[in-house]
């Protein structure tokens, strides 16, 4: 008796790995220099004052301080500040 299905059934069964997007620090966390803050696709987020963009659209911190939140005009930024 076979034990596997029709062709069709199981050519199109495979999945992608999980790509481990997401906030990574939430506002007030502290951040160091480098700490990734958010992984995401496009900008869903935008880089504020202290927070670089990398060429996946990760934002990182670039200098130390507390994450921070914001809307400005309906665009999303985050900020890294040491207040």
């Amino acid at each position: 008796m076979a034990h596997t299905k029709a062709q069709g059934s199981v050519k199109g069964n495979r999945d992608s790995r999980p790509k481990r997007r997401g906030v990574k620090m939430y506002g007030g966390a502290y951040a160091e220099q480098g700490n990734i803050i958010v992984r995401q696709k496009g900008s869903k987020f935008n880089a504020g004052a202290g927070v670089a963009t990398g060429k996946d659209f990760t934002l990182f911190a670039i200098q130390e301080g507390f994450v921070n939140f914001k809307t400005l005009k309906g665009k999303k930024y985050i900020e890294v500040t040491n207040g």
